[in-house]
């Protein structure tokens, strides 16, 4: 059995180290039975409006669907001023009332020692969506600085040991019964 993992980074830079952090992530889940897809549309999702909810926007669909087929969810995004990117914020608003996060097992990643009220934030929208944080998995792996590629952090003992302890207690926190219905 493969769970899937839809991997969601905040941040809209291709060159963002939280989306290196999520890649890096992606090499490693394997060893956790796990795959990692990196949905990238959350820069064309439109601004959410509650008037639009019921939306049949073709991105929005598709984040749904990402989300739906995910067996959890796995989060990096930077902090600005203080708080989440209005990127995942608007993502999260669109999937508020149609309840993909409903129950599933959710962990946040950040990859600054200094973004921690963003991550505080991010945390408590998400558990306010009815998400299981799997508080054990949501790692700070300071990165901030440090220029690192996919392969340097999975090279350095410390962020890999770190990335390596976020995917398997999130991975462990997966329903069994996830397991008993693929078998």
């Amino acid at each position: 059995m493969t769970f899937h993992i839809t991997a969601l980074c905040g941040s809209l830079r291709q060159a963002s180290i939280n989306r290196t952090l999520l890649q890096a992530a992606q090499k490693v889940a394997g060893s956790h039975g796990a795959t990692i897809h990196l949905f990238d549309g959350l820069g064309h999702l439109p601004i959410f409006n509650p008037d639009n909810e019921d939306t049949d926007d073709r991105n929005v669909a598709a984040f749904r669907n990402a989300l739906r087929r995910a067996d959890a969810v796995l989060i990096a995004s930077p902090e600005y001023a203080h708080g989440v990117t209005g990127a995942i914020k608007n993502a999260l608003d669109w999937v508020v009332a149609s309840g993909e996060f409903m129950q599933k097992p959710v962990a946040c990643l950040n990859a600054s020692g200094r973004a921690t009220i963003a991550q505080a934030a991010l945390i408590e929208t998400i558990r306010t969506m009815d998400a299981r944080i799997v508080t054990d998995a949501c790692i700070t792996i300071p990165l901030n600085g440090k220029n690192f590629d996919v392969d340097d952090i999975l090279r350095d003992p410390s962020s890999r040991a770190l990335l390596e302890t976020a995917l398997r207690h999130l991975t462990d926190a997966i329903p069994s019964e996830i397991l008993s219905l693929a078998n």
